[in-house]
């Protein structure tokens, strides 16, 4: 987003000098710029579509901290288990 309004405001900024110099804009009439607005907006449609009508499974990063720190205190030493092996599977 950063780039975008750092884009603008170089328009932005050409725009004013060319102004100042009384020299016309070499940038296509506003009808052009809508039509690749237009255009723009048309390439984002179909994934948008795509991620609409099939969402994608929740993953283990959404998953919130708190049910992820419950399943691993439940590795808990047995007595089949050395204090030593729980605390490498820890790691």
């Amino acid at each position: 987003m950063k780039l975008y309004a750092l884009s603008l405001a170089a328009g932005l900024l050409v725009g004013i000098v060319y102004s100042l110099l009384q020299v016309r804009s070499p940038a296509p009439p506003l009808i052009a710029l809508i039509g690749l607005l237009g255009i723009l907006m048309g390439e984002q449609l179909i994934p948008l579509g795509k991620q609409w009508l099939h969402p994608a499974p929740a993953s283990a990063a959404t998953v919130p901290a708190a049910t992820q720190a419950t399943s691993a205190s439940a590795a808990k030493p047995t007595p089949s288990t050395s204090p030593a092996q729980v605390s490498h599977a820890k790691q």
